[in-house]
């Protein structure tokens, strides 16, 4: 595979990449390679991975299958047997809380399963045996990220009520086999109900209106007393984010009387202890050297876990790219031989993740990650690690002379190279969010690319997480601006270096990242197309239309709504169909409802209607983010021929 190096600083103070002259030259075009990446293994001979945890002799996780209609399954193992299903098919593990769930089960030490299932929201107990029995889960309300007592008398979990019009009501609750308790409310969001070791106390993180969770949150306590197996909440005490903006995530427990936590007061998330008792100050863990912290768009993220030696072993981000240390004698030791895009679990003596390289499959792995469990899927014959791109991170330069960030893959394919001269194409990605980052960690929607002979730079633009609380709020009041801005330096900056041909450069991204996606096209002629999956093209709508957890986010990244309204319309895609000129692809799923169908119609009917390039296909039965086998195949499918119809190779 080609390699990159540094060279000695361009005239920008920028590091350039080079590749290595290639051999062998491809008679094929690049951008029209043969690739071992098809459609049937991007969707119907993969699965997704996620959501680890360990109990007793088992190990449990979730994968997303697309060949059983995008069902989620609840599948565990135990040392030297194969993995098996939990659950029937009739169930999908799932919580529509916030719309993007996540923290949808939860295994207590003596392995009986608690989950919520996605299409009827119910909340079931597995117990050992295998029977399921349902939990006092109301009708109209979603629930997500459980917690047991230490002696499993029920549950404590997230509630969204749906009951009522309007907005949907948060509030914890408890659940066990007779009743639903109401135990905190008034807050619009909550996360993260823990109960102490010894169940006296409960902590968890709320936040509210016009605040995201990684704007500021309450890292909030309280004492829980007990009366006839159902516990009650005392009083509530602030602990982090009452006198400082600060955003907390991730509590966990470390003694009866102490937590940890990850809070951003001092620019990045770093690790912190806390007290139960109010009034003695945080203490500030040793720095980690990165952010110990994400955005909170789903429950069930764990950043911070206690090993059983009382180590602490954190998920770390630095300059976007993510590894794993253990907290020794004050200092950070890095652990590269767990290369996990989220935290592992300790299993027995030994640890257990999901390993999540660049250049392999994800794979469930105890011990070693030589010792796969299940892989997210196989490697066709003759297919290794030589023909997976791996990423080369990427400082550039842009706006006002700050530096952005990107994560750029070069083409490879063994059977194939590029003629002498000749320059890739180059696929630009924007991610969602905006609030989040590109990840490092083996992805189709790069290799599906790059075994095609395409270049591939993942933007972390301006806004993105991972590069601390100043570079997350550069979006703040710009969005639609500074990340088009990146967006469009970024490919300046590798087509001056020779990495991609200037004439062949494309622009993707789904939801968030579809508004950077035109709003690109329409103020820069660097694009020869575009594509916009499920995503947003008209800020007034979206303002009026989207769910709760996003109703009140655009007045951070544009401005309140409705006073600014003309602001909004600027920022809107949709009030620039004139200035795009390049051909679009519009992918969308009918049932979204988070970034509602009806974004992409007006903006493809805007463009037909001046006679410009555009096509839209919707999916049946898919919302926000395709699950279904038949979607996924098509969709990368379609958007790889509309691309080569542009470039004139098919």
């Amino acid at each position: 595979m080609p390699e990159s190096r540094s060279q000695e600083n361009s005239s920008d103070g920028f590091s350039p990449i080079i590749l290595n002259p290639m051999t062998n030259p491809s008679s094929i075009p690049s951008g029209s390679w043969p690739s071992w990446v098809a459609p049937d293994l991007v969707a119907g001979r993969s699965v997704s991975l996620s959501e680890l945890q360990a109990a007793g002799d088992s190990l449990y996780w979730l994968e997303g299958r697309p060949q059983e209609k995008g069902r989620t399954a609840l599948v565990s193992v135990k040392r030297n047997e194969a993995p098996q299903d939990l659950l029937p098919v009739s169930h999908d593990v799932g919580s529509r809380v916030h719309e993007y769930g996540g923290g949808a089960y939860r295994v207590s030490p003596t392995q009986r399963v608690v989950f919520s299932d996605r299409r009827t929201g119910h909340v079931w107990l597995r117990e050992t045996d295998g029977s399921l029995v349902p939990l006092a889960s109301s009708e109209g309300c979603s629930y997500a990220e459980f917690s047991f007592d230490s002696v499993e008398r029920g549950v404590f979990c997230i509630r969204e009520d749906q009951r009522s019009p309007g907005e949907a009501r948060a509030a914890i609750v408890w659940l066990d086999h007779q009743r639903e308790t109401v135990l905190v409310q008034g807050d619009d969001f909550y996360a993260a109900p823990r109960p102490a070791p010894d169940d006296r106390h409960l902590v968890w993180v709320a936040w509210s209106h016009p605040d995201m969770p990684w704007d500021a949150t309450k890292l909030s306590i309280a004492s829980l007393t007990w009366q006839e197996d159902i516990p009650h909440c005392g009083t509530i005490s602030v602990i982090c984010g009452h006198s400082i903006r600060c955003s907390s995530v991730d509590p966990v427990w470390e003694t009866a009387q102490t937590l940890l936590a990850s809070c951003d007061e001092s620019g990045f998330w770093r690790p912190y202890r806390f007290s139960v008792e109010a009034e003695q100050n945080a203490v500030s863990l040793p720095d980690p050297g990165g952010e110990t912290g994400f955005p909170h768009w789903v429950f069930g993220q764990r950043s911070l876990n206690l090993l059983p030696n009382g180590r602490l072993m954190a998920q770390i981000v630095t300059e976007g790219v993510s590894s794993i240390a253990v907290l020794e004698s004050d200092t950070w030791a890095r652990q590269p031989e767990l290369d996990a895009a989220h935290l592992p679990v300790a299993f027995g003596d030994e640890l257990a993740w999901i390993d999540s390289p660049p250049d392999a499959p994800p794979a469930v792995v105890i011990g070693d990650r030589h010792n796969r469990i299940r892989q997210a899927f196989t490697f066709p014959q003759d297919v290794n690690a030589r023909d997976c791109a791996a990423p080369t991170a990427l400082p550039f330069p842009t706006g006002k002379g700050e530096t952005a960030h990107a994560l750029y893959y070069a083409p490879v394919n063994r059977h194939h190279t590029l003629a002498d001269g000749e320059q890739p194409p180059l696929v630009v990605m924007a991610h969602g969010g905006p609030t989040a980052r590109a990840s490092s960690a083996f992805s189709f929607k790069v290799q599906w690319w790059t075994s095609r002979g395409f270049a591939v730079l993942d933007v972390n633009y301006r806004g993105s997480t991972g590069f601390g609380r100043a570079y997350r709020r550069a979006l703040e009041g710009q969005w639609g601006v500074v990340d088009v801005q990146d967006c469009i330096a970024a490919v300046r900056h590798v087509t001056a270096q020779g990495l991609a041909d200037p004439k062949r450069c494309v622009i993707r991204g789904s939801s968030a990242g579809g508004l950077t996606v035109l709003m690109a096209l329409a103020s820069s002629s660097v694009f020869a197309a575009g594509c916009s999956l499920y995503g947003v093209t008209d800020l007034r709508a979206l303002a009026g239309d989207t769910h709760k957890f996003e109703s009140r986010y655009l007045d951070r990244l544009i401005g309140p709504y409705p006073e600014q309204e003309d602001l909004y319309l600027t920022r809107s895609p949709l009030s620039h169909v004139a200035e795009i000129t390049a051909p679009v692809l519009f992918l969308h799923g009918n049932l979204d409802k988070v970034v509602p169908l009806a974004q992409a119609q007006a903006m493809y009917d805007g463009m037909l209607a001046l006679g410009r390039h555009s096509e839209l296909h919707v999916y049946d039965g898919e919302g926000h983010g395709f699950r279904q086998e038949h979607t996924l195949k098509d969709s990368f499918s379609r958007e790889l021929a509309f691309y080569l119809k542009v470039f004139g190779q098919i």
